[in-house]
This record gives C-alpha cells, structure tokens and sequence, in this order.
C-alpha cells in the first residue's frame, strides 16, 4: 500500500533550528506519512518562499497537495487539538504543586495528612508560588496588573510591591510565624485584589488577562482570579484570628 505523501517546508539554519518545523516532522511521521522534508536554510530564502506561497511563518505543510497550514493547523488536521492549550493549565500546575508540595511538609513535620496545617500549607505555597511567577518580571506583571487593580491605578508603585508582599506573606504562613504581619497584609491584597477583579469583570463587563500567574500569562480575568483573592483574604483573616486566640 502506497504510504500517504506530506510536503514540509522548515526552517534549518546553523543558527536556528525551528521548534515547530521538528515537531511537524515527528507529527506526519508518527501518522505514517512519506515526508518531502525541505529546509529553508537562510533568512533570504525563508523569506522568498513565505513570498511566493503568501504565509507569514513557517514551517507549512501539505498533504496529497493540499495545504495544511502551519504546526497548529496540523495538529489540528490531525485530530491533536490546538498547541495553545487550556489557558487556565498555569494555575492549575501551581496548585497541583502546591498540594503535593504540602502533603510532603505535612507527612514530615507530622507524620500524616490528618492535620489541619495541610490546608494552610497548601493555600500559603500557592501564594509563595504565584508570587513567585509574578517576581519573574516584575515589569510586565505591572503592566497587566495596572489594567484592573483600583489601588494600583491610584498609586503605581502598588503594581510593583504586589507580588514582593504575597511572597511574604505566603512564607510566613507556611512557617506559622508573624500571623499579626502576615494576616493584615494578606487581608488588604486579596481584599482589594477582590474588589478589583469583580468590578473590572462583573461590573464593567471587560475581557481581561489575570497576572495572577505573571505578566506573560494567557489566564482569562475572572472566577479564578477572584476565587484567587478570596482564598487569599480568607486566609488573612484566619491568621489574624489565631493572633487572638
């Protein structure tokens, strides 16, 4: 039985050598394709042949001479689903990771999950975790984060303490340490935090990206970010109570 034919066109230079062009390749071969695997091997070329094909990136790929598209299209062509994902996948790594990371602690600290601090470490890592994604480049979480936050848009300098201050705060409540600190500080970002995101969201109907994950994330603003900051002034105030206690 004649194999069926694919034509790539990719993008092989010594100082580049295109991500989606490779995956493309294992992708047709993988669906049992006979692959006519052209490299592009100068910027020159590549662009000529975007030119004369009229596309705007490479690689492109036919099949039985048709054209498919790029990387994305094939994967789509192939029944794979689109590369981009579900953009949510970012929050829900971080709190996966938060809870296995506190089930660990727990079992080490007290030897079992049975205990009531697995549910502050778990909430308390997820913070130290997103702040940590946010302190990765302060400058462009400022930027996204300036597009919704009431209090940062009244004073700039907010959108850059933000993350510096929810690190904090999550580190203290992991170690059980300060809770007269960390439950004020706690309170005031997740209580402004969820006036924000409501009014932004459900009163003035925007379509906004969160920078609960940093500011290159792809997160839509809404339900999450505000459970986000209700999880996050709960948390302050749970803290604060025991201050009391």
């Amino acid at each position: 039985m004649e194999r069926k034919r694919a034509e790539l066109y990719r993008m092989v230079m010594p100082e580049h050598l295109c991500p989606f062009g490779v995956k493309s390749k294992y992708l047709l071969s993988k669906a049992g394709y006979s692959i006519e695997d052209n490299w592009l091997t100068s910027r020159e070329e590549t662009e000529k042949f975007k030119q004369r094909v009229n596309v705007q990136s490479t690689p492109q790929i036919w099949i039985d001479q048709q054209h498919i598209g790029g990387y994305d299209e094939l994967r789509q062509y192939l029944g794979k689903g689109s590369a981009k994902g579900n953009p949510y996948r970012p929050v829900l790594t971080v709190f996966v990771a938060a809870f296995l990371l506190a089930s660990a602690l727990a079992l080490v600290a007290f030897n079992t999950l049975f205990t009531p601090w697995l549910l502050q470490g778990f909430l308390a890592i997820s913070m130290f975790l997103l702040a940590m994604l946010k302190l990765q480049d302060v400058e462009s979480f400022s930027n996204m984060f300036l597009g919704y936050d009431l209090l940062a848009q009244r004073w700039v300098p907010y959108s850059y303490l933000y993350p510096y201050g929810e690190a904090l705060a999550g580190l203290l409540m992991i170690a059980g340490m300060l809770n007269g600190l960390s439950g004020p500080l706690a309170i005031v970002l997740g209580g402004v935090g969820t006036v924000s995101v409501f009014y932004a969201v459900y009163i003035e109907k925007r379509e906004l990206t969160c920078a609960c994950v940093g500011g290159n994330s792809n997160v839509p603003l809404g339900a999450v970010s505000l459970t986000e900051n209700l999880v996050m002034f709960g948390m302050g105030s749970w803290m604060l109570l025991k201050v009391f206690q």
